[in-house]
């Protein structure tokens, strides 16, 4: 991705980044929901023409609801994205990375009406060129941010043991995850560099060599919530 990164400090003192949609990805995402949009506009069209004057009455009423609440209610109730948004893996968060709620998604699709002049979204294309994070008025005003989905990192399986450990003393945050480090990695291990390892934290363990490393094992398992702790 060539956008930019976003940088959101978090009040518990960590960084959270995010990676701002530049303008190509959006204007796919919003052809595709447009071309939805369409597909529905035809079939109303065609149904509701067989009501006559109601039916045409009905048509406008739902054409209006459908423009302007679609992009919204995806916004609300689906995780920030619309279906082209989400076909596209980009979303709308909230500037500090929090979920957009009903305030900041009907500021942001009011304004599309500004962001569209004077033709083809001018205004808005010129805003988004002209800051870092790619925002449009509407994104400006509603303190919104459109950013692509970060993949969830999946952690290493650790190996299989009958059951788990609580820790014996309190660890760091650094500690336990040299801990989990090694658990994880102990695939790509010979034993004897395991081996070494654990006996490294034999004043943890109180065991040596083999045991020392099942030990850690099931230390690790204690620190994920996994199997049944040793009372």
């Amino acid at each position: 991705m060539l956008d930019t990164t976003y940088l959101i400090e978090t009040p518990e003192g960590s960084t959270l980044e995010l990676h701002p949609a530049g303008p190509v990805v959006r204007s796919c995402a919003w052809l595709i929901d447009f071309i939805i949009r369409a597909i529905i506009y035809s079939a109303l069209t065609y149904y509701l023409s067989l009501l006559n004057d109601f039916g045409t009455g009905l048509l406008l009423i739902s054409i209006f609801l459908l423009e302007w609440f679609y992009p919204v209610l995806f916004e609300v109730y689906s995780q920030g994205a619309t279906p082209g948004k989400k076909l596209l893996k980009i979303r709308v968060l909230n500037e500090l990375g929090t979920p957009v709620n009903w305030n900041n998604s009907l500021i942001r699709n009011l304004l599309r009406t500004i962001d569209f002049l004077p033709i083809g979204y001018g205004f808005g294309l010129l805003t988004m060129l002209s800051n870092p994070t790619f925002k449009r008025i509407g994104d400006l005003a509603a303190g919104t941010i459109v950013a692509y989905q970060e993949n969830t990192i999946q952690r290493p399986s650790l190996p299989d043991t009958t059951t788990s450990q609580h820790l014996p003393v309190p660890l760091t945050f650094g500690e336990q995850q040299a801990l989990l480090d090694f658990a994880e990695r102990t695939f790509t291990l010979t034993m004897d560099r395991k081996i070494e390892l654990a006996n490294l934290l034999t004043p943890l363990t109180h065991q040596t060599d083999h045991t020392a490393i099942v030990t850690l094992y099931q230390f690790a398992q204690g620190l994920l919530g996994k199997n049944p702790p040793i009372e």
